[in-house]
């Protein structure tokens, strides 16, 4: 099995804080799309024959593309690979999109899964983000999709920033729990370089973020979810029994997946690519039929080291098995490195699973980085 991963870089106004590759100008997505299309085609062989199990239109914002652009990509994948028949194929979307019209079109699509990007039911949250959406939009848009039969939904939220409080956090949350919706991902604010919440940081516009604020509400979201019945299946991810996001949660457990776009990752478990992230350029290239990716041919470190990053995430943890099945003798070196972090209580073990303990969730990077070999 395996999975497609389609980035769409497109959106109506940049978030302030937000890294991806993305365009504002609208002006070549016919062209782009056109690029899509031949690119799958290009790189129908990196996932050698696997049949596809999850499709996933990222990006920017891939609500933008319309019921005839969603179709024609999705025939084009049908025509370069074998896709499962239950396969979970979702669209993120912006909650301004999902007008009652766009939801009725694209019930007329494959599309069978929502990743909604609320980010917060409040508009002063919202206008500090600079999303284009407001408070009400958030709501009703979910709504929508359930009326129109979209069971599968999952919605974005975020914490840690100056304007959350405590009681403004709870509340976006008993939203999220009155919505109903089975899964829900939530992300602490971060601060990535050359974005304009960094700027605006820097420039003492905005107050810097504060690491026990976000702790805080990280241990406020991870026992409201408990109370609510919500796996938490990986750090930044909940839901009901049964509710996960096969496609995410392949990332995680080192299926393979092929990226699709200017910007796309992929992973086919001996190399891992990336495309181009430049709209000009990586159409140009596809046109050529130039395959726009640099590649990485991934060692034994490598491989080791990135089982140890997505493996500590989630709830099923970090296999020494499996762990030795990529390096011989590697499970004791590991141990031996995480002893002071079994001593703080950050990490625990049942049987040959290595798991982070609800503490040690706040620290799933600085703990992994000391476990890299």
């Amino acid at each position: 099995m395996a999975g497609i991963y389609l980035h769409i870089p497109f959106c109506k106004q940049a978030c302030y804080y937000c890294d991806f590759h993305f365009s504002t100008s609208f002006k070549y997505k016919r062209e782009l799309v056109d690029a899509l299309v031949k690119e799958i085609h290009l790189q129908k062989n990196y996932l050698q024959g696997e049949t596809i199990e999850t499709i996933y239109f990222g990006g920017g914002t891939p609500s933008v593309l319309d019921e005839s652009e969603l179709n024609r990509l999705l025939a084009a994948i049908h025509a370069n690979h074998t896709v499962a028949s239950n396969a979970e194929i979702t669209l993120e979307a912006n909650p301004d999109d999902l007008d009652k019209a766009k939801v009725n079109a694209l019930r007329k699509t494959d599309i069978n899964r929502f990743s909604i990007g609320i980010q917060s039911f409040f508009d002063d949250d919202l206008l500090w983000m600079n999303r284009v959406h407001r408070g009400d939009e958030a709501e009703s848009s979910v709504k929508r999709a359930q009326d129109a039969g979209f069971e599968n939904i999952t919605i974005d939220l975020i914490y840690g920033y100056p304007l959350l409080t405590d009681a403004k956090w709870k509340s976006n949350l008993n939203k999220a729990f009155e919505l109903q919706v089975p899964h829900v991902s939530a992300y602490s604010m971060t601060v990535e370089p050359k974005t304009a919440l960094a700027s605006f940081i820097s420039k003492k516009v905005y107050p810097p973020l504060n690491e026990q604020q976000s702790a805080s509400q990280f241990m406020q979201l991870t026992d409201a979810m408990r109370e609510k019945g919500f796996e938490h299946y990986e750090i930044s991810n909940f839901c009901k029994p049964g509710h996960y996001s096969r496609h995410n949660t392949n990332y995680w457990r080192g299926v393979k997946y092929i990226g699709i776009g200017p910007s796309a990752h992929a992973y086919n478990g001996f190399t891992r690519q990336w495309n181009i992230p430049n709209n000009a350029r990586y159409m140009q290239s596809v046109q050529q039929n130039i395959i726009p990716a640099e590649v990485e041919e991934l060692t034994e470190e490598n491989r080791l080291n990135e089982y140890i990053m997505t493996s500590l995430r989630t709830i099923w943890g970090l296999d020494l098995d499996r762990l030795n099945a990529i390096a011989g003798g590697s499970a004791p070196l590991l141990l031996k490195a995480a002893r002071h972090h079994f001593d703080k209580g950050w990490i625990s073990q049942h049987e040959k699973i290595i798991y982070l303990t609800q503490t040690g969730k706040l620290y799933a990077d600085a703990i992994a980085s000391d476990l890299f070999f």
